[in-house]
């Protein structure tokens, strides 16, 4: 069976580029969900006026890959505890939050969130709520990192979190 989960993490980029090697995940693909608006542009969502949040639409098959599993590595990929930044990256549509059609879904991030926050150095400030809409991003972000390594931003960020991720969760990885 198929399942849907929306993670918004900092740049959509770096998730899409984490989750896309998972084994397990079928589709993972750049949006902006929980916003004001009909189908936003990215400069609408960077200017903050939407409401948006940046996140990927993950499509995975649960027999093969968990949720709890997606949210470890979710929570392993980016700080948790920064408000409406990760980074460089600054702007409530970075915030960190798990949405979801699925109330049995959100309850399993919220207890997930409540685990954590007992070794967490600071407070968690992910949100987790249903998803009230979502829209495609362009077709430009899709396979962001894929597409360009050698830009810019792809070397000095999105390259080091998927050094680190390699690193961790090997026995995850697609083969």
């Amino acid at each position: 069976m198929n399942n849907l989960i929306f993670l918004g993490g900092g740049c959509f980029w770096c998730l899409e580029a984490i989750f896309q090697n998972l084994s397990g995940v079928d589709e993972v693909e750049p949006g902006y969900a929980n916003g004001n608006g009909c189908n936003p542009s990215y400069q609408q969502v960077c200017s903050g006026a939407t409401g948006f949040v940046e996140v990927i639409k993950i499509q995975y098959q649960s027999h093969i890959l968990s949720l709890e599993s997606i949210l470890a590595i979710f929570f392993s990929s980016h700080d948790p505890t920064s408000l409406n930044r990760q980074g460089n990256d600054i702007g409530d549509q970075y915030r960190s939050g798990i949405y979801s059609h699925s109330l049995e879904d959100r309850e399993r991030a919220t207890i997930y969130i409540k685990q954590l926050t007992d070794f967490a150095p600071k407070k968690i400030l992910t949100e987790v709520l249903p998803l009230n809409n979502y829209y495609p991003a362009e077709d430009y972000h899709k396979n962001y990192f894929l597409n360009n390594p050698q830009q810019a931003y792809c070397l000095a960020v999105i390259q080091p979190k998927l050094n680190k991720f390699y690193k961790n969760h090997q026995a995850l990885l697609k083969k």
